[in-house]
């Protein structure tokens, strides 16, 4: 087989403790899964989950040894973080019931979705997709994956800016937990290994300038830590 040019590397997660790689399928995106952010944007109640997605080269691995740089994208004025848990999966499937669903899971990590708020509310008033909104260069910034199968259903979730804590809920909160929200995207979406599952941010979203620091932290795993450049 020649091809027409070379592929690129595979988008890829570390993993605490070893030297392996956890390599990036898809990443979904849960959004508005925590009460009061689904307020702050404006919703109300409990809805089925709605997705959305972030491409494999939006990821930006960050290293949770030290300070991690995120170029400011282009074409925004309000660009805003939004602290997630983030799901890995080692099995997939379709229309996984719950506790199959449990079973994918190979590990977490603290992720955060960022996003040019300005193009997406443009994209939402015009019906159009929110793909330039969403899915940009560096738009995802993941930390290592802690190898954990078991569910992780409480413990603090914080970011910070500058020091200063902006975001701050607990696991508990979210409207659609982690083995449901998996199940529920299974009935539209054969899952595979290798698919990252972004589980949605609590309260608290606010725009970022160049030279911020946000640091995030979920209880068990470890911080990481991002300077907006």
């Amino acid at each position: 087989m020649n091809w027409v040019f070379t592929p690129p590397a595979p988008s890829y997660l570390e993993v605490v403790g070893t030297t392996d790689r956890y390599p990036i399928q898809r990443v979904f995106c849960v959004g508005r899964n925590y009460v009061e952010h689904a307020q702050e944007m404006g919703h109300t109640g409990r809805e089925d989950p709605f997705f959305f997605c972030k491409s494999a080269q939006s990821v930006l691995v960050v290293d949770n040894s030290g300070t991690s740089v995120m170029p400011y994208p282009s074409q925004t004025q309000n660009l805003q973080h939004e602290v997630e848990l983030v799901v890995t999966l080692k099995q997939g499937g379709a229309n996984l019931s719950v506790a199959e669903a449990a079973q994918c899971i190979y590990g977490y990590a603290i992720g955060l979705d960022m996003t040019r708020r300005d193009l997406q509310a443009q994209a939402k008033e015009l019906g159009r997709p929110w793909e330039l909104g969403k899915s940009f260069d560096a738009a995802a910034l993941i930390g290592p994956v802690h190898p954990n199968s078991e569910l992780l259903d409480a413990g603090g979730i914080r970011l910070y800016i500058n020091d200063e804590l902006r975001q701050q809920g607990d696991l508990n909160q979210l409207i659609w937990p982690i083995a449901e929200a998996i199940a529920f995207l299974s009935r539209y979406i054969t899952l595979l290994p290798g698919d990252v599952l972004m589980t949605g941010t609590p309260a608290g979203v606010s725009t970022l300038q160049p030279g911020d620091v946000m640091r995030a932290e979920i209880d068990g795993l470890e911080p990481i830590q991002v300077r907006i450049q």
